[in-house]
């Protein structure tokens, strides 16, 4: 995909975007709508823009260029982390980085970005300030729960953190209360279909698609599996190193956890994610490794359900999973 485009890469950050290309060299920007303009004024038609995935700050350039039919990619940035590590490169620059990403771009075929619909834009919004002010909850509840093993030696304190958890708890229903809300008027089928398998509840639904897009960001289970970081990982070296195998945990936390909180579930009442883990048990593998196992599975499951548009079926197998 990269053979016949010129690629451009950019390092965004609060201000401005520094970009860098092989034949013009690095040239500067304003992260504003105006430097925006500027830019693809500069770009001839056979450009590729690479950027890496920033949180907030790559999101409106990304959309922008987009909307002015200009190719963009948004790569993970631990991939360009791991790019410039295996170069051993000393200097680390907004100008360093924008090179090194021009040829990643350059070394590498990239995904193109789908822009996102508004309805896809607040979903994502919503996702990201549920799992801080879900965080925040859970931090406040540890801190009320060492005042208790004090004995609370102040109650203005201990009273302060019950109101804060009150309101934590009222936030986070009304943004799920929203969320579910837009879900269902854009993709009410698959959210009942992902319900439909055994283990697999609202909130589980509900975030699956909300994160993967309605499940149009991944052509294969096993990219999804790895997105969510419940891939295993191994570790062997030679004949002293044996590490136990372990998940990758790169990935999508929140998704993660929710999942391993499924897979309880499923080995009770999901017939496929039951066999499975009675036969690792059997083969003497440890419960967690067989429930992280089940979670794997269940992934699979979702995404066969969501591609085939069927129901969950225990007798049904899908090449897709």
């Amino acid at each position: 995909m990269t053979k016949d485009k010129k690629i451009y890469g950019i390092d965004i950050s609060k201000s401005v975007f520094d970009v860098y290309s092989e034949d013009e060299g690095h040239f500067q920007f304003t992260n504003s709508e105006k430097g925006f303009k500027l830019f693809v004024k500069s770009l001839p038609k056979t450009a590729l823009v690479v950027m890496e995935a920033t949180g907030y700050y790559h999101y409106r350039l990304a959309q922008f260029l987009h909307g002015c039919d200009v190719g963009v990619s948004v790569v993970n940035p631990l991939s360009i982390k791991r790019f410039i590590q295996m170069k051993l490169a000393k200097v680390k620059t907004d100008k360093s980085d924008a090179k090194a990403i021009c040829e990643y771009g350059k070394q590498n075929d990239v995904p193109l970005y789908n822009a996102l619909t508004g309805v896809q834009a607040e979903c994502l919004q919503l996702f990201r300030l549920l799992d801080s002010y879900q965080k925040k909850s859970t931090a406040t509840k540890n801190k009320l729960h060492g005042e208790r093993t004090l004995g609370i030696p102040s109650k203005a304190v201990y009273r302060s953190l019950q109101r804060d958890l009150k309101h934590l708890n009222k936030e986070i229903a009304l943004l799920e209360e929203r969320l579910l809300e837009l879900v269902k008027e854009d993709q009410q089928h698959q959210l009942t279909l992902l319900q439909t398998i055994p283990g697999i509840g609202m909130k589980t639904a509900l975030f699956l698609i909300v994160v993967t897009d309605g499940f149009k960001k991944f052509e294969t289970s096993s990219q999804l599996c790895s997105y969510v970081g419940i891939t295993p990982t191994i570790r062997v070296s030679g004949s002293s190193v044996r590490g136990r195998s372990k998940i990758s945990k790169v990935g999508n936390k929140k998704l993660r956890n929710l999942l391993f909180l499924a897979a309880f579930s499923a080995c009770k009442y999901n017939k496929a994610c039951k066999a499975l883990f009675d036969r690792l048990v059997a083969k003497g593998k440890s419960k967690k490794l067989a429930l992280i196992a089940v979670a794997n599975k269940l992934l699979k499951q979702a995404f066969a359900i969501a591609k085939s548009g069927l129901a969950y079926d225990d007798n049904f197998v899908s090449k897709l999973s």
